[in-house]
């Protein structure tokens, strides 16, 4: 046997850590497949940023994105040990870093077209992603019980992932662009 597949997910249905077998189409394994591809975003923004400063911050929130996967493929009694992994701290840190770009942005009063530099559009694609991630997040929270910082964090990921592209179009010299409407 292969330790890449095991052929265990053939029929429609995938492991939980601790669960029962869920079928891939349920709301966790949605939610699931949003923080993978979001991570994977977040991995292909890091691999093309020369602010290294910027590329740490994303590391982090990939470790924060693996935590919350974690905790949502979870059973319950496995969340005693996983819950909180991803809390009020991690909250504000998003909204520190958020200030911190803004502190060196000019003011917004138009909404501005994704793109720019490719650092900055990869940071635009990660953010579209963190907030299809978000809503599906919501939606498994109607079925079960999520962290609201856990939701807090995912909110606050796609405003950080928005200004952390402005903030890389400005120091690669690339003048946002505002829909024409």
């Amino acid at each position: 046997m292969s330790v890449f597949f095991t052929g265990r997910g053939d029929l429609g249905e995938t492991d939980t850590m601790g669960m029962s077998r869920i079928s891939k189409d349920s709301a966790t394994a949605r939610a699931i497949g949003d923080i993978d591809e979001l991570n994977s975003a977040l991995g292909v923004a890091i691999a093309n940023l020369e602010d290294m400063h910027i590329a740490e911050m994303l590391k982090v929130v990939q470790d924060r994105l693996f935590a919350i996967g974690a905790e949502i493929m979870s059973s319950e009694k496995m969340l005693t040990k996983l819950r909180g992994r991803v809390g009020c701290k991690d909250v504000e840190e998003l909204e520190k870093h958020i200030d911190g770009f803004a502190a060196e942005l000019p003011e917004t009063k138009k909404f501005v077209l994704p793109g720019g530099s490719t650092s900055a559009s990869y940071l635009h694609l990660a953010r579209s992603v963190a907030r299809r991630t978000e809503r599906s997040m919501v939606a498994l929270s109607k079925e079960r019980k999520i962290s609201p910082h856990i939701l807090a964090y995912l909110n606050r990921l796609s405003s950080f992932l928005f200004v952390a592209a402005l903030v890389m179009n400005r120091k690669e010299g690339i003048e946002e662009q505002n829909p024409v409407y």
